[in-house]
């Protein structure tokens, strides 16, 4: 049995769960994080979520997990047989961990987690982000997903912040491929129940949702 140390509205532990529900795998889920707290035995030395324990296989990191996950129970599914098509999903898993949490994390930390911040920034960080997506707009054009005609690791990792992306109050631009890809995620069942989780606009609201997804699997 896996087990998903994490509290439920973490984005990072939302990747772990999509895949998980992707490959359709058994689990268990415990709150550990933000509002939650940690335990004294919590296995992992950086003190953060999400954490995976695959029969005694501690894994963390996200994208760390998320590989792990495709790896081992994805063969031929999120982690494609062909090389240079597993390559390609490698690299924008790195192009998430390195652009993108760089610049939507605190905008979105701003706008909702209430981390300081000027008007001038979060129109800096708007800007870079939807620069950033631009990107990533490109590689989708005539593709279904990011690395061709079947989901793979690299659509969920930056896949799991899409919803946030497309509901907060910001301006977007007009990313057709982008946009295409959101709608196709939206309509898949484990994205769904994982990712499209309701997280209020201010700290207050924030934490009211974190608990009241306590338990849920």
């Amino acid at each position: 049995m896996i087990t998903v140390l994490g509290r439920r509205n973490s984005a990072n532990v939302q990747k772990v769960l999509w895949a998980i529900g992707e490959l359709g795998l058994p689990y268990v889920r415990q709150d550990v994080g933000g509002s939650f707290g940690f335990p004294d035995d919590y296995p992992n030395p950086n003190k953060i979520v999400p954490t995976l324990n695959d029969n005694d296989l501690v894994v963390w990191e996200s994208g760390a997990c998320v590989r792990y996950l495709a790896s081992t129970y994805g063969q031929g599914n999120l982690w494609p047989d062909d090389i240079a098509t597993r390559t390609t999903a490698d690299m924008w898993m790195e192009w998430h961990r390195s652009d993108i949490t760089q610049i939507f994390f605190p905008l979105f930390m701003i706008l909702v987690r209430g981390w300081p911040g000027t008007p001038q920034k979060i129109e800096k960080l708007t800007q870079d982000c939807a620069r950033l997506f631009q990107q990533l707009d490109h590689q989708l054009e005539n593709k279904t997903f990011i690395c061709g005609d079947q989901l793979t690791s690299a659509d969920i990792v930056n896949g799991a912040i899409m919803y946030r992306y497309m509901t907060l109050p910001i301006a977007r631009p007009e990313l057709t491929h982008l946009q295409a890809w959101y709608l196709r995620l939206t309509q898949r069942p484990a994205f769904q129940k994982h990712v499209m989780i309701e997280y209020g606009s201010n700290p207050e609201q924030w934490n009211q949702h974190e608990q009241s997804n306590a338990g849920i699997q």
